[in-house]
Parts: structure tokens; C-alpha cells; sequence
């Protein structure tokens, strides 16, 4: 018997309710039945149980299972969140389904064989039990308090136990790899690897080598039997991150080794099994990626079973603070400078800011502060962050200010207080025409930072840097 687990049956059902409590309750802690759904808002307040048995129709005649999937929705605000198994009839598989994708541990049919039903509870009390601290730790380093960022964890804690493939969309700088990196924290494959690859880094060339592995002499360079990364990965988590930027042919060969769940390494006559998880992630729009000359179809249902949306930013404006406060803590310790607060005026136009780099710009933007900051508390202008127009008002948008190659808070001030009609030999600065360059690949790669990288001659690593340096 397990006395702390505490349940709930919601259905509408009195026999098949009671019926559930008499079994539960033989092994089972508190087992509390609802057959009303207009009364579980203040069963929640008074006690959150720790799984719900949920059925999907209530009213009589209803079949499309929408009451239950809005209750579904409800049990997931909640906090800590209860584990929840749907119970559906055997025509309703379907929406069991759906219900998994929107949050549900698992399901039942009805009518339901006891040993079945028992060990469906046992098992999704056990995971909870197993995932519940370990979920905590990982998800508290998604950092905010909003509304989407609350979503977003929620759906994490939900996603993670399971096995499904997962794609994370959102905007460079959103913490992509963080999501990917909490999904394998909170899975059941947490003890084994969490490998990520760059697609965009991955040539088309030696693609099946890096992701298959090569036996030795299957070419030129094959000095020794090596590893792919579907191998190294064994038992864990493959991240493929920028699975947007993979050639079509890559595409070809991954959809291929993600249906017969198998690789054949270079030089080798033999299919090795694989036994890993799929997380990917890209920054190409919901458009971009459903547009077949860019991304097969095929292999996109392959990826996304879950999808995952990562909020830009200026979406979440409201966890700034909270942002400013932990980097700013950070880096303050790391360069042993004095803890300081951000001038309240200031703290209104970073809030304002549309930080098109999203967290990883305003970590760097913090660092920079902690660097150069001077007064007793954090300036604006300590940021590296410009009002658009000078000399308006706090509300005014903002913009990147590219961070000279030496600055200062007086070189800053002196630089833009130069009349215009003086021009400055800072204008031809190789700077200038290095940022030039980089804005004309950016263009010519329609946006795409890996190809961008690639005809500049760069690392993506090297090139991000240097959009953070001009502000692109």
C-alpha cells in the first residue's frame, strides 16, 4: 500500500467511479471521487492529489472528448502538477492519443482489467515519485515567472518521461539547447549521454561518417574503426541542433536511419541497431520549415511527435529582472566587482528593449555592465545599449550600440556627443567594413547563420561573437 498517494477520479459515471475507488483503495492511500467536473476548481484548492484518473466525456451523448482535454488543460496550471491517466472507451483511442500529446502520463479503456489498471498506477506513481526532484533541479534553470515560461516547463515536465521525439523552435539566443539539455534531465535516459551536434557544422560529404561511424580503411583517412554519433549517443539523448541548416541529401540519409532504426557505418556490411532519443531544434520559422524545398516533409513528422516553442524575449519582458538579477550576481562574483542594483530609469528601458539576441545577448550586455559599470548602480549607457534617437525620454525604443574596441563610460560619452558634420576617421575603421561583410554574408545566406559562417570562412561559435560585438 502506498498511504501518501493521494487520488483523484473524476467521471461522471457513478458505477465506473466507484468501482475504481474500491479497487485503488486495497493498495492505495486517499482515493476521492468526483462526478461533477463543475466541482473539481475547488477540490484543487483545498488539496492537490498527486494522479488523477481523468475521463474525457461527462456529458451524456458527448463523444468528442473536448470537456476532458479542457480539464486536462486545467490540471496542468496546477502546481506541482498532478500526474493524469485518461480513461477512454476502446473506440476512443484516438483522443487518448491526443490526450498524451497535451500532457496525460498514460491511458486506460473501459471497461479496464484490474491487474491493468493497477499497474498503470503503480507505474505512473513510481515515475512521478523518480522525475519529481530531478525535475525541479533541471527546470529551475529555465529562469522566469511568466506565463510562457511557465508553459513552456510545465510541458517539459510532461514531455520528458516519455519516449517521444521532440522539435524545439525559436530564435537564436532563446535557450534551445537549455530546453534540450532539461528534457534529457527529467527523462528516463537522465543516467546516460546527452550528445549534441551542430547540422549545420556536419559536411554533406562525410555525413554518414560523422553520424554512422566508419569502419577502418573504408577511406583514404580511415585509420581506425570510429564511432558515429547515433552510436556514441547509446541508451541517451541525440540533440541535433540547427536541423534546419542539414543539406537535403543529410535529410535523406536521417529519415532513413530514423525509420529502420538502424545505421550501416562506413565500410561496414552490416546494420548496427540504435537505441536513441531524437531532440532537435532549429530557428527557421513554422513556414520556412513546412516548405518542402526546404525541409522534407517525411522527415519533419519523423522529428516533431512534440512540439516545443521557446518564447523570443521580448515576449516574457516580464522576467527581465529576474534575468538582470542572476547575471548580473553572476558575473559581479566572477570578476570580484561590488554587488550593485540597476538605476530604476534604466531598469524601465532594458524592460523596453527588444533584444533581438533574446538571453544570450542580455547576458552579454550584463557582463559588459559588471566590466565597465562606474557608477553605484547599473546605468543604461553601462549595458553597451543606445536610446534610438538621443536626447529622447526613458520611453524611447532602443538599440544595440556595438561596444568599441576599447570602451569606456567617458570614450562612450564622447563618441556620440561629436558634432555630425565632423567626420571621423573612426568611420573607416577596418571595423566597419569587417561588419559590412559579415551583414552582406548574413544577406547572401538569407539569414541562415550556419552558411553565413561558412562563406566568411568562420566557426558559428566565431561569427555569433561577432554579431554580438556590431549588435547584428
Amino acid at each position: 500500500m502506498t498511504p501518501s498517494a493521494k487520488i483523484l477520479i473524476i467521471d461522471d459515471d457513478p458505477d465506473v467511479a466507484i468501482a475504481a475507488q474500491m479497487l485503488l483503495r486495497r493498495r492505495f492511500g486517499e482515493i476521492t471521487v468526483i462526478h461533477q467536473p463543475q466541482k473539481v476548481a475547488a477540490s484543487l484548492k483545498q488539496q492537490l492529489p498527486d494522479l488523477v484518473l481523468l475521463d474525457f466525456n461527462f456529458t451524456a451523448g458527448r463523444t468528442d472528448g473536448a470537456e476532458g482535454l479542457a480539464m486536462l488543460d486545467v490540471l496542468r496550471q496546477q502546481n506541482p502538477q498532478p500526474t493524469v491517466i485518461a480513461i477512454t472507451a476502446y473506440a476512443d483511442v484516438p483522443l487518448a492519443v491526443e490526450a498524451l500529446k497535451r500532457g496525460a502520463s498514460d491511458f486506460i479503456t473501459k471497461p479496464w482489467d484490474n491487474e491493468r489498471l493497477l499497474s498503470t498506477v503503480e507505474a505512473a506513481l513510481a515515475r512521478r515519485t523518480q522525475f519529481v526532484g530531478q525535475q525541479s533541479d533541471a527546470l529551475s534553470m529555465l529562469m522566469g515567472h511568466s506565463k510562457a515560461m511557465t508553459e513552456l516547463r510545465a510541458m517539459i515536465s510532461h514531455v520528458a518521461p516519455t519516449e517521444a521525439n521532440v522539435m524545439i523552435l525559436g530564435e537564436n539566443g532563446v535557450g534551445k539547447e537549455l530546453v534540450a539539455r532539461a528534457i534529457h534531465a527529467c527523462s528516463l535516459r537522465k543516467s546516460e549521454s546527452f550528445l549534441a551536434v551542430d547540422m549545420g557544422t556536419v559536411p554533406e560529404t562525410t555525413f554518414e561518417s560523422e553520424m554512422f561511424g566508419h569502419r577502418k580503411g573504408a577511406f583514404t583517412d580511415a585509420r581506425s574503426d570510429r564511432l558515429g554519433r547515433f552510436q556514441a549517443a547509446k541508451g541517451g539523448v541525440l540533440f541535433l541542433d540547427e536541423i534546419g541548416n542539414l543539406a537535403m541529401g543529410g535529410q535523406a540519409k536521417l529519415l532513413t536511419a530514423l525509420e529502420r532504426r538502424e545505421v550501416t557505418p562506413v565500410g561496414a556490411d552490416k546494420a548496427e541497431k540504435i537505441d536513441v532519443r531524437i531532440v532537435s531544434a532549429t530557428n527557421l520559422s513554422e513556414l520556412s520549415l513546412f516548405n518542402p524545398s526546404n525541409f522534407r516533409t517525411d522527415l519533419l513528422f519523423r522529428l516533431n511527435t512534440i512540439v516545443l516553442r521557446v518564447p523570443a524575449l521580448r515576449e516574457h519582458a516580464e522576467d527581465i529582472p529576474e534575468l538582470l538579477e542572476h547575471y548580473l550576481r553572476h558575473y559581479e562574483l566572477q570578476y570580484q566587482r561590488p554587488v550593485k542594483t540597476v538605476d530604476t530609469a534604466a531598469l524601465e528601458q532594458l524592460i523596453r528593449f527588444d533584444w533581438p539576441g533574446n538571453i544570450r545577448s542580455l547576458k552579454h550586455a550584463c557582463e559588459r555592465a559588471v566590466i565597465l559599470g562606474q557608477g553605484t548602480t547599473y546605468q543604461f549607457s553601462d549595458f553597451g545599449l543606445v536610446a534610438a534617437t538621443l536626447g529622447t525620454p526613458a520611453t524611447a525604443n532602443v538599440k544595440y550600440e556595438p561596444p568599441a574596441a576599447v570602451a569606456t563610460p567617458a570614450s562612450a560619452n564622447a563618441s556620440t556627443e561629436q558634432s555630425s558634420t565632423h567626420t571621423s576617421a573612426d568611420q573607416f575603421k577596418l571595423s566597419d567594413l569587417e561588419k559590412d561583410t559579415i551583414q552582406s554574408a548574413i544577406a547572401e545566406a538569407s539569414g541562415n547563420i550556419s552558411q553565413a559562417a561558412k562563406l566568411l570562412g568562420l566557426s558559428r561559435a566565431a561569427l555569433y561573437r561577432k554579431l554580438e560585438k556590431y549588435g547584428l
